[in-house]
């Protein structure tokens, strides 16, 4: 009885461990956004540019954004909170950590 107790406390060690391993912060690594940063570029790497879909829209410059906006506004469109139908789309396809990669890189300014 003595060995399932001590296996019990080891199983609930390690889900203890594991729950507080989730609810740390995810932290960015901005060289593995580099192979991730294409979808950005595209309107965020033009100086001046503005879109037009769904409307004229001035596009911001994101080189020395804070890093903890930028995952903020991700996750903003991610949920629908923020509508621009083309953010919304990319943001749906970014993992948290993306996002936390892409707000390092994007962090410094460029």
């Amino acid at each position: 009885m003595q060995g399932r107790s001590f296996i019990a406390a080891g199983v609930l060690a390690l889900a203890g461990s594991t729950a507080h391993a989730a609810d740390e912060p995810v932290r960015g690594d901005a060289e593995a956004a580099r192979s991730k940063i294409s979808m950005c570029i595209g309107c965020h790497g033009i100086p001046g540019y503005r879109t037009t879909f769904p409307d004229v829209y001035s596009v911001p410059k994101l080189g020395g954004q804070h890093p903890e906006y930028i995952v903020r506004a991700l996750q903003a469109y991610r949920s629908g909170e923020r509508s621009h139908p083309t953010m919304r789309g990319i943001a749906e396809s970014l993992s948290d950590q993306d996002m936390a990669d892409l707000a390092a890189y994007y962090g410094v300014p460029r």
